[in-house]
C-alpha cells in the first residue's frame, strides 16, 4: 500500500488529482466525532450546573411612515350614499380638521364620483391638504404622515360617519385601538317579510327608541338602524352583548327578558375585571 500512494505522489505533482480511499476518510471523521464526544460532554454537565438565563425580548424601533411606505402614495376611497350627503356638507370641518391635523393625511370630496377620498403622502417637505372647494374653499398645510395606521383610523372614522353615527361618536375610532365596526341585516338572522319585518324594526328600536337607548348604555356601544341594517360601534366584548340582544329581539323574545339577560351579562362582565 506504500508503495502505491508514494507511485501517486508524483503523479500528483505532475498536476493529476490524488485519489484517496473512502476509508480513510470515514477513519478521520469516526476520530473527530471521539474527539468531539468529551468536550460535549463537558459542556452538558456545565449547563446542567448553569442557571437558565432568562431570554431578551428584542427592541425594535418604532416604524416610521417613510419607512414603511417607501415615499409611495396610498389612496382609500370611500363612496358616499344619496341620504348622507347633506350631513356630509353640515359636519365637513369636523370630519376636516382631525384628519388633516391630528393624522397628518389628505382628504377631498370628489364632485364627480361621489367619493370621499383620502390620501397619505410621504415626502421630505410640508405638502399641501386641499379640500373640496364646495366644502372648504381655502388651502390648509398639513404636516408629515408619522404613523402607519393613520390611513385606516381615517377611513374606518369615515365610514362610520357615512353609516349613521354621529361625528363625536365615530372620532372615538381615531383615538382609541380597541374600537370596531360590525354590520349585519336583519334578515341574515331570520328571515322576515312584510309586517313581521316591520315589527322586528319596532322591536329592536323600542317606544320612542328607549330598547335601542337601553342597549347601547348596558352594553356601551352605540347603535344605528338603518332600514334592515344594523350597524354596532364598540369593543369587541360589547358588540357581542349588544349584537346578542338584538338577535334575541328579533326572534322574538321579549324586551323585559332581553334586558335582564344583558344586564346579568353586564354585571359578570364588570365583576371580572
Amino acid at each position: 500500500m506504500q508503495t502505491e500512494m508514494e507511485a501517486q505522489s508524483p503523479l500528483a505533482e505532475a498536476g493529476f488529482t490524488q485519489v484517496t480511499r473512502k476509508g480513510g476518510r470515514r477513519a478521520k471523521k469516526r476520530q473527530a466525532e471521539q474527539l468531539s464526544a468529551p468536550e460535549e460532554g463537558g459542556d452538558a454537565s456545565r449547563m446542567d450546573t448553569e442557571e437558565a438565563r432568562p431570554a431578551k425580548r428584542p427592541v425594535f424601533p418604532p416604524l416610521s411612515g417613510d419607512g414603511f411606505l417607501g415615499g409611495k402614495e396610498e389612496t382609500r376611497k370611500i363612496p358616499v350614499p344619496a341620504n348622507r350627503y347633506t350631513p356630509l356638507k353640515e359636519n365637513w370641518m369636523k370630519i376636516f380638521t382631525p384628519i388633516v391635523e391630528h393624522l397628518g393625511l389628505q382628504i377631498r370630496f370628489n364632485l364627480k364620483s361621489r367619493n370621499i377620498e383620502i390620501r397619505v403622502r410621504i415626502m421630505l417637505t410640508i405638502f399641501k391638504c386641499t379640500a373640496v372647494s364646495l366644502f372648504y374653499g381655502d388651502e390648509k398645510t398639513c404636516k408629515e404622515t408619522k404613523d402607519v395606521s393613520a390611513l385606516t383610523k381615517a377611513a374606518d372614522f369615515v365610514k362610520a360617519f357615512l353609516l349613521g353615527f354621529q361625528v363625536e361618536d365615530a372620532l372615538a375610532l381615531i383615538r382609541l385601538d380597541d374600537l370596531f365596526l360590525e354590520s349585519f341585516e336583519i334578515t341574515d338572522v331570520k328571515p322576515l317579510k312584510g309586517d313581521h319585518l316591520s315589527r322586528a324594526i319596532g322591536r329592536i328600536a323600542g317606544k320612542g327608541g328607549k330598547t335601542k337607548f337601553t342597549i347601547e348604555n348596558v352594553t356601551r356601544t352605540r347603535i344605528v338602524l338603518a332600514d334592515v341594517k344594523v350597524h354596532i360601534l364598540g369593543s369587541f366584548q360589547n358588540i357581542k352583548m349588544a349584537r346578542t340582544a338584538i338577535c334575541n329581539l328579533i326572534l322574538g323574545n321579549p324586551p323585559s327578558k332581553v334586558y335582564g339577560n344583558i344586564r346579568a351579562v353586564a354585571s359578570r362582565a364588570a365583576d371580572r375585571f
